[in-house]
């Protein structure tokens, strides 16, 4: 649950927003469109993130972090997907890894792990998700054998964010691979693939392939491969009790609903905001297309719904501040903003015509990036199950 007395006051959040915003101007805006098109990691980029501490956003000021709001955080996460969302990922993926420690975990690996998040000196993300298993996390087959006082882990992950360019990963894993329900043998570890102390590679994991996708290129995505891994028990299990994972997994993507949520918000509005500008400058019949009642309609509806999006985002936001459970909440900012910023894109592709084709253009990129909001951290199928099963719980005849 958040600690409410962490959040910075409303002045600072502004000077922070501000600071990014100048950041996003003078660092971002100039290079993203070529590190997008070269798949381009980051890394210039990464270092500001971490200097500007948003590697620590919502990590306790106790352990080196910001402490901020789910809500600041999301406002944060809008303005930078606005100018290019790839970067938001790198430090969600790492601040849903950091959330299951700060919620789960023992004093001890609090200690030790946190301020090492906070700082982006370990930076990583959840191994979640294997070949054969995604939306249901229960069928994971990679295994942790308790040997004394180690774990030893074999198994396979994919589509890991931060895999490659990463140095940790909050990995699920099954502790008893016959227990029923299958849900109560599933444990989190938090498994770094170099020594915290030395930086030194450790053995038994290693990353697949880097996998290819048609947008999202300025995060590194790929296979971990763990074979006769070992590390500590008492420092990684998280929690120090097996059989407690499933609920920390689903516990920390709550966060990243949000933050899929407010990149989604960020993808409109760009959209949005490219298409009220090219609509006045381009013209046909002699006059500026946002004259003709077809473009009228798109740019109503368009507006009317990232809007909307923006609202249900920053509601879910709100009520995970207050400590509420907010899977609906957050299931429900999640469809309808991915699902808004597919349709906003697409209708800003439209009304740019041609030149929403190009590479020149940004409309090519929020076009490509948007779809992914809509399976990132739970497929939208999966959104509209958990809200209408908590429509039901919540309002019992």
């Amino acid at each position: 649950m958040p600690d409410s007395t962490a959040f910075v006051s409303e002045s600072d959040e502004r000077q922070m927003l501000d600071a990014i915003q100048k950041w996003i101007e003078k660092k971002v805006a100039p290079v993203a469109m070529r590190l997008e098109h070269d798949n381009e990691w980051p890394a210039e980029l990464v270092a500001d993130m971490a200097e500007l501490g948003l590697f620590g956003a919502i990590i306790d000021p106790e352990y080196g972090g910001l402490g901020l709001s789910a809500t600041t955080y999301a406002r944060i996460v809008t303005m930078i997907s606005e100018e290019w969302m790839s970067l938001t990922g790198i430090f969600n993926s790492h601040l849903m890894m950091a959330t299951v420690v700060q919620r789960f975990g023992t004093q001890r690996q609090k200690d030790y792990w946190l301020p090492r998040f906070a700082s982006g000196e370990m930076r990583g993300g959840l191994g979640l998700t294997e070949p054969d298993a995604g939306t249901d996390l229960q069928a994971i087959r990679t295994t942790a054998r308790r040997s004394g006082d180690r774990y030893v882990v074999n198994g396979t992950k994919t589509w890991i964010s931060n895999a490659i360019e990463g140095h940790v990963v909050a990995l699920l894993v099954k502790t008893d691979p016959d227990a029923q329900p299958r849900h109560k043998g599933m444990s989190m570890l938090i498994t770094p693939k170099i020594d915290p102390e030395t930086r030194a590679p450790l053995p038994g994991v290693s990353n697949g392939r880097k996998l290819e996708k048609l947008g999202y290129k300025g995060i590194d995505s790929s296979e971990f491969v763990f074979e006769d891994y070992e590390c500590d028990a008492e420092l990684c299990l998280v929690g120090g009790e097996e059989g407690k994972g499933f609920v920390m997994a689903t516990g920390g993507l709550e966060i990243g609903r949000v933050n899929i949520a407010a990149r989604s918000v960020g993808i409109a509005r760009r959209a949005l905001a490219e298409s009220v500008k090219y609509a006045q400058v381009r013209k046909t019949m002699g006059k500026p297309i946002c004259e003709h009642q077809a473009i009228q309609l798109k740019l109503g509806e368009m507006a009317a719904k990232t809007r909307a999006a923006e609202l249900l985002t920053l509601d879910a936001a709100a009520a995970f501040d207050r400590g509420e459970r907010i899977d609906m909440e957050a299931g429900m900012a999640k469809y309808f903003a991915s699902e808004t910023a597919v349709e906003v894109a697409f209708e800003a592709m439209r009304i740019h015509g041609g030149y929403g084709y190009s590479k020149e253009y940004v409309i090519e990129r929020l076009y490509r990036d948007a779809p992914l909001m809509c399976i990132g951290e739970g497929t939208n199928e999966m959104q509209r199950i958990i809200i209408a099963k908590q429509l039901v719980a919540r309002n019992k005849v």
